[in-house]
């Protein structure tokens, strides 16, 4: 069986690590399936989803600061001259970040680690309201 449920965000913008982790075990929960697995997917492509251990010396710093390295904000790109916008380091970190991710479930859990949280980071220079597709496939 498919469910599908949409989760919907504000975020701040300017690397926003946002944890999701919360309103994926409730959209588990809702589904009443009970193995299986949970993907999902960012629309939009200046943000993106992973795992962290949600603690404020990575959320508050780390993260931007490798972000920042990888692809600083202060650097040409030729998307902004493209769109004349100022995002271009936004869509960089976004594709090397990704905008997906699969999440088993096992007995109606999802199959984290004890310090392992699901988390949005929103790149983009600008709060936004984000929209995740929550696609649970299981039994």
């Amino acid at each position: 069986m498919v469910k599908t449920q949409p989760i919907n965000i504000k975020t701040r913008g300017n690397c926003d690590v946002v944890d999701i982790s919360s309103q994926v075990r409730c959209a588990l929960a809702e589904s009443r399936l009970t193995d299986g697995v949970v993907t999902l997917f960012n629309v939009g492509s200046t943000a993106g989803i992973t795992t962290v251990e949600y603690e404020p010396g990575l959320v508050n710093h780390d993260l931007a600061a490798a972000f920042e390295k990888l692809a600083p904000q202060s650097a040409a790109y030729q998307h902004e001259q493209t769109w004349h916008d100022d995002n271009g380091h936004a869509h960089v970190r976004a594709s090397l970040l990704g905008p997906s991710l699969a999440v088993p479930f096992v007995r109606g859990e999802l199959t984290l680690g004890t310090w392992q949280q699901i988390v949005l980071i929103d790149f983009d220079t600008r709060p936004r309201s984000r929209n995740i597709i929550c696609q649970i496939i299981g039994e």
